[in-house]
């Protein structure tokens, strides 16, 4: 399992990564100002940062629990992936229509929008990040046949 000190390098990675792509397109496909979406995009990654850390952690302790380790397969990778963007996403609604002063119908259009952004990011994200910071004995998991 990974430690707190690795799980803060990721989170901290990931929302930097992620905000040096999503503000420049966000402007573009939303048509706000790059502050606007500067502001939502630091939000939501300070939010998500603390998310990113709260929900890893409880889902590789699952799986420590579940099956003995927290290597992913791909399917699980993409399920991880989904549900964490489904939390983010009711999370960030709210906070996103009120700053824009749109309605919940707007705001959730524009969330999907990034949300659908970020479990690519994400599962790409992650698919590097493993393979750049592997935990010692995963080769001999990925060895096992998946489950």
């Amino acid at each position: 399992m990974r430690s707190t000190r690795d799980r803060i390098r990721h989170a901290i990675l990931f929302e930097i990564v992620g905000l040096a792509l999503i503000v420049p397109l966000g402007t573009v496909l939303f048509g706000l100002h790059a502050s606007d979406m500067g502001v939502i995009g630091v939000g939501s990654a300070l939010v998500a940062t603390a998310w990113n850390y709260a929900y890893n952690l409880g889902f590789d302790r699952a799986m420590q629990r579940l099956v003995g380790h927290t290597r992913k397969s791909l399917v699980l990778r993409v399920g991880h992936a989904v549900l964490f963007e489904a939390g983010l996403l009711v999370i960030l609604l709210p906070p996103i229509a009120w700053y824009l002063g749109i309605g919940l119908v707007q705001a959730f259009i524009m969330d999907i929008a990034i949300a659908a952004f970020y479990v690519a990011y994400a599962f790409l994200f992650n698919l590097a990040y493993d393979r750049a910071f592997p935990l010692p004995g995963w080769g001999e998991v990925a060895a096992e046949p998946s489950r």
